[in-house]
């Protein structure tokens, strides 16, 4: 359940309060309930309800006060040693700001379902190979590799190289338009003791955005806080620094900096926008006592874009969580 503190009419449609469509007054109160059940045999699951998956061609959004869902079905399998298999049926989403299920879809267009299967196979403890295909039925189809190999450097040092390459096309009657996009991107960090230091680069091709379910996430590297990079042509890339204050004494604290700039964006009428964005958290977790668990989180964002894309925003997210075991 989600309880509104303050808020207007000026300070709608930021993802977090659903709005009356006549007021245009955010909600005082909203609430969603999700049932998924399971089923186990052997190293198989099978999830038929409210899900929230994390795969590269379905990510649920979790970046507002209610994550998004949604309804179906997905199967998990291990049956073969260093081997995940994931396939399964997406019907319905709910969107952060919303209590309803709605035919899932992209942009302005839905669709009867979204079907998916892929899976990750680990050649060794250091390297794991991904495949996956999705199609949403009449909108697009997607297929993703990925490849994620970690490497130790000597003195303490570790790399961690990510590459991720989508190929999405339009399917059927095409209800979204024209699909047509490539995206390759990639992450590489190295560590240090409580230290990280990442690079990314991401490069989108094709004469369209990259398309992704509507109430979830792009699986890409340049997705922050606020924007996803995923515009028709653009090129971004991201330098971020991640500390861990357990090495100075105090577990639980930790930092993250970043910075990330998209350019040759082509959107409407705009044919070279440039966007960026910058980052900073500052987290905590209670390590003892009443409050053990509770995680603080001051998040500040910072974006703007330029070039024929006007957006300037400026932001200071508090996020407070805990978790309950019930059992």
């Amino acid at each position: 359940m989600g309880l509104k503190l303050d808020s207007s009419p000026d300070r709608r449609g930021t993802g977090l309060l659903p709005f009356g469509p006549n007021s245009h007054e955010p909600a005082d109160e909203f609430s969603e309930l999700g049932l998924t059940g399971k089923v186990r045999v052997s190293k198989s699951v099978l999830k038929l309800g409210t899900l929230q998956p994390l795969l590269p061609v379905a990510t649920y959004n979790d970046t507002r006060l209610l994550g998004s869902t949604f309804e179906g079905g997905l199967l998990t399998s291990q049956e073969i040693s260093g081997l995940t298999v994931n396939a399964g049926r997406l019907t319905k989403a709910n969107l952060r700001d919303s209590s309803s299920n709605d035919d899932i879809g992209y942009g302005a267009a839905s669709s009867d379902h979204f079907d998916f299967a892929g899976g990750t196979y680990a050649f060794s403890p250091q390297l794991n190979l991904s495949y996956y295909y999705g199609k949403l039925e009449q909108i697009y189809r997607q297929q993703f590799v990925g490849l994620v190999h970690t490497q130790p450097l000597g003195n303490g040092f570790n790399l961690r190289s990510d590459v991720r390459y989508f190929d999405s096309r339009g399917d059927g009657a095409e209800r979204a338009g024209r699909i047509d996009n490539r995206n390759f991107n990639s992450m590489f960090t190295v560590s240090h003791g409580a230290h990280k230091v990442s690079a990314t680069y991401q490069q989108l091709s094709g004469d369209s955005a990259f398309p992704f379910l509507n109430g979830g996430d792009p699986y890409v590297v340049n997705l922050v806080t606020y924007n996803t990079y995923t515009r028709a042509d653009e090129d971004s890339w991201q330098l971020r620094y991640d500390y861990d204050f357990a090495a100075q004494g105090i577990p639980g604290l930790t930092f993250m900096t970043r910075y990330t700039d998209g350019r040759n964006v082509k959107a409407g009428t705009v044919d070279n926008g440039r966007e960026r964005e910058r980052d900073t958290d500052i987290s905590y977790v209670i390590q003892s006592g009443m409050f053990k668990d509770v995680s603080l989180r001051w998040r500040n964002v910072t974006f703007r874009s330029g070039n024929g894309l006007t957006t300037a925003l400026d932001e200071n997210r508090l996020i407070v969580g805990y978790t309950v075991a019930l059992w």
